[in-house]
């Protein structure tokens, strides 16, 4: 596709907080796909939306936007304890559906919205726009090209400290609040892109606040033959959100790795490779752009993500809630 095409994916917009306003500023940047359409729970908050992108429709409902002929695919970009419903809606209306991370609060969930793609041929995928960028790519051939040799520990971190909110998303268990799932699912996902999904053994501790949530976790994953990842999250704690991968011959660091922006090749008696980004986006085009590129090509899922991997990774995630005994109250 050319940016000049009329071929290009209409994207529906369900959710205008501050996710949904990254997502759509960065289409932009993105020469598969356009932002078309706003749906909002207020047809006031969509023509807001809908006025600074430039979108050519708002709507008042999710169930309007979905039903619109004209939208191609929906960015679910609701709070993760809605995103099995709007999901599930999108995909009724015969929509092709990027949801935002993570894709959903349990495993439970997330098979059902995999068979209701599955059943209806659907794209699905999750938005975890990390794995998307061109960093991460590299860091991903270099691990292929076995420039570190055998890989055998990650060590990633995210966390920042957020305000004091007992209602807000963050701290609130009725909204699936804690560190876990709103942060964790960035290292716990480079994790599984590094040694796969399925640990041999799970090991993790967490500070559970006065609201009932995690507010930092801390998890030693086994992967067998001395693959080990330790990762640590937080909503009320900063850390230094950097990813160190080791291996038997070298390593990569990548600073600030949720939105890699560098990542350096460090091998013993070479000099370090160093790979920069210098992109215009904020860096949620990539994904859009997989989106787009599926689309064209008929793919249901991205073999960058697929679904039986965010499957795993949820699996995983609720391993390690029940070993906090952190329950929502919804579930």
């Amino acid at each position: 596709m050319d940016k000049s095409s009329e071929n290009k994916v209409k994207w529906g917009i369900m959710g205008t907080g501050w996710i949904a306003e990254q997502f759509t500023g960065d289409l932009v940047h993105t020469v598969s796909g356009v932002g078309y359409a706003a749906g909002s729970r207020t047809l006031e908050s969509a023509e807001r939306f809908a006025e600074k992108f430039g979108l050519a429709k708002a709507y008042g409902s999710y169930e309007e936007l979905v039903l619109d002929p004209d939208v191609d695919a929906i960015y679910v970009a609701t709070p993760h304890p809605l995103h099995r419903e709007h999901v599930l809606l999108a995909l009724a209306a015969g929509k092709a559906v990027l949801c935002e991370k993570p894709i959903t609060v349990n495993s439970r969930e997330l098979a059902e919205m995999i068979d209701a793609a599955r059943s209806r041929g659907l794209f699905l995928m999750e938005a975890m726009w990390t794995r998307f960028l061109p960093v991460i790519s590299q860091v991903r051939a270099w691990l292929k090209e076995g420039k570190i040799g055998e890989v055998r520990m990650l060590k990633a971190d995210f966390g920042f400290r957020t305000d004091w909110n007992p209602e807000g998303r963050l701290l609130n268990p009725q909204l699936g609040g804690g560190a876990l799932l709103d942060v964790g699912i960035y290292p716990v996902s480079l994790a599984s892109m590094i040694f796969g999904a399925t640990p041999q053994s799970v090991n993790s501790t967490a500070w559970i606040g006065e609201t009932g949530v995690d507010e930092q976790f801390s998890v030693l994953l086994d992967f067998g033959a001395g693959r080990t990842a330790s990762l640590n999250g937080a909503v009320r704690l900063g850390l230094n959100n950097d990813a160190w991968i080791f291996g038997t011959e070298g390593m990569i660091h990548i600073p600030s790795f949720i939105n890699a922006r560098e990542a350096t090749l460090r091998v013993a008696g070479q000099e370090d490779i160093k790979v920069t980004d210098d992109r215009e986006s904020k860096g949620y085009a990539f994904e859009a752009e997989e989106v787009g590129r599926c689309l064209l090509t008929g793919e249901k899922e991205s073999p960058l993500i697929p679904l039986d991997e965010s499957l795993s990774i949820m699996k995983l995630l609720d391993e390690i809630r029940d070993q906090w005994g952190l329950k929502y109250p919804f579930e």
